[in-house]
C-alpha cells in the first residue's frame, strides 16, 4: 500500500494540481476496471455463466452493459477536461517551446480517450505517468510498495540470467577462438601484455616478496632443521662418503665435519635464496622471468610451449571469471 507523504504535499507550490492527479487516479482506476468487466461480460459464455447461476447480476449488469459506451463517454469528457486545462496551464507556464508539445508529449491521453476497446487500455499509460510524477514529487514512494518490489525482483532476476548467458557465451567464443589460433591471441599478448610487463613486474614481485616474508620467515628455524636432516640423511646414503669411516682415527671425523659442512651451506643457500624474494632485490629476477614469458613482440621465432602455457594461463583466468558469473546473486537475496 502506498503512503502519502503529507509534508511534501502540504508545502508543495503544486498542492492543487497533485489532489487533481489524485482524483484522476482514481477515476482512471474505476474506469479501467469496469472496462475490464464490461470486456469480460462481451463473451456470451459469461453471460450464460451469470443467467444460469447468477441470474440477478446478469440482469442487473446487462443494462450498464448495453448502455456501457455512453458510461465510457462521460468518463471521457472528464479526462478530455482534464487534459485541456493542464495544456491550457503548459501554455500559460510555458513549459514547453512550442504550443504544440504539449499534445504531442502526452499523446497516450488523447490516444487513450478513442471508446475503441484496444486503445482504452492506453489509460494505463496514463496511471502509470500520474503515479511517476508523484513519485518524482516525493508525494509518495513507489519504491516502498510491494508490487514494485516484485516486479523489481524479478526483473534484476531475469536480467542477471540473461547478462550471465550472453556473458559466458561470449567468453566461451573467446576460449574457442584462442584454442584455434586466431590472431587474438596474439593482440592479447603483443597489445596488451607486452606493453605492461613493468606492472605485471613489479606486481608479481610485490607477491612474492609477501608471500616469502609470510610464508619463510617466521618458520625460518623449522626449515633450517628440516633441511640439514634431509642433507644429513642423503648423505649418509651416499656411498663414497661412507667410506671416510674407514680411514684410520680421522675418518669419522672427517665425515662428521663434511656432513655439518654441507647440510649448514644448503640451509644458508636456500636461506639467502628465500630473503632475496621476501625484499626488493627479487625484482630483477623476476623481470627476467617475465621478459622471458613476454618477448618483445616479432623478437625470434615464437616458441610454442610458451604460447601454450599463456594460452592455458589466459584460458583458466577466463574460467574463473565464468565461475563468478554463475554465482545467481539473485537467488541468495530470495533464501533472505
Amino acid at each position: 500500500m502506498l503512503k502519502i507523504n503529507r509534508e511534501n504535499l502540504k508545502t508543495s507550490h503544486q498542492l492543487i494540481w497533485f489532489i487533481i492527479d489524485f482524483l484522476m487516479l482514481g477515476l482512471l482506476i474505476i474506469n479501467l476496471t469496469l472496462i475490464i468487466i464490461d470486456s469480460t461480460y462481451s463473451f456470451i459464455a459469461v453471460q450464460n455463466l451469470l443467467l444460469e447461476h447468477a441470474p440477478r447480476v446478469q440482469q442487473l449488469y446487462q443494462p450498464v452493459h448495453e448502455n456501457f459506451l455512453f458510461l465510457d463517454m462521460i468518463f471521457v469528457a472528464i479526462f478530455l477536461s482534464e487534459f485541456f486545462v493542464r495544456w491550457g496551464y503548459a501554455l500559460k507556464a510555458r513549459v514547453y517551446d512550442r504550443w504544440y508539445f504539449y499534445p504531442f508529449i502526452h499523446w497516450y491521453d488523447l490516444v487513450g480517450c478513442i471508446p475503441v476497446g484496444s486503445l482504452r487500455f492506453l489509460r494505463v499509460l496514463r496511471v502509470i505517468s500520474i503515479i511517476y510524477r508523484l513519485h518524482q514529487y516525493r508525494i509518495i514512494d513507489v519504491t516502498q510498495s510491494r508490487l514494485y518490489q516484485l516486479v523489481a525482483f524479478y526483473y534484476d532476476a531475469f536480467m542477471e540470467e540473461l547478462s550471465d548467458r550472453i556473458v559466458i557465451k561470449v567468453l566461451s567464443g573467446v576460449q574457442h577462438e584462442m584454442d584455434r589460433g586466431s590472431p587474438l591471441f596474439e593482440r592479447i599478448q603483443g597489445d596488451i601484455l607486452y606493453p605492461r610487463r613493468e606492472m605485471l613486474t613489479d606486481w608479481i614481485s610485490t607477491r612474492v616478496a609477501k608471500a616469502a616474508s609470510h610464508g619463510y620467515m617466521p618458520k625460518r628455524a623449522e626449515l633450517r632443521i628440516y633441511l640439514e636432516h634431509r642433507v644429513d640423511h642423503a648423505l649418509k646414503q651416499n656411498l663414497e662418503l661412507s667410506r671416510l669411516r674407514l680411514v684410520p682415527v680421522v675418518g669419522p671425523t672427517i665425515q662428521e665435519t663434511l656432513e655439518d659442512a654441507v647440510g649448514d651451506i644448503v640451509a644458508n643457500v636456500i636461506h639467502q635464496i628465500l630473503e632475496d624474494l621476501a625484499s626488493t632485490d627479487n625484482h630483477g629476477f623476476i623481470e627476467d622471468i617475465v621478459q622471458v614469458m613476454l618477448p618483445e613482440p616479432g623478437a625470434g621465432e615464437p616458441d610454442e610451449a610458451r604460447n601454450d602455457a599463456l594460452i592455458a594461463l589466459i584460458n583458466e583466468i577466463i574460467e574463473a571469471v565464468k565461475d563468478q558469473v554463475r554465482v545467481k546473486h539473485w537467488r541468495a537475496e530470495l533464501k533472505q
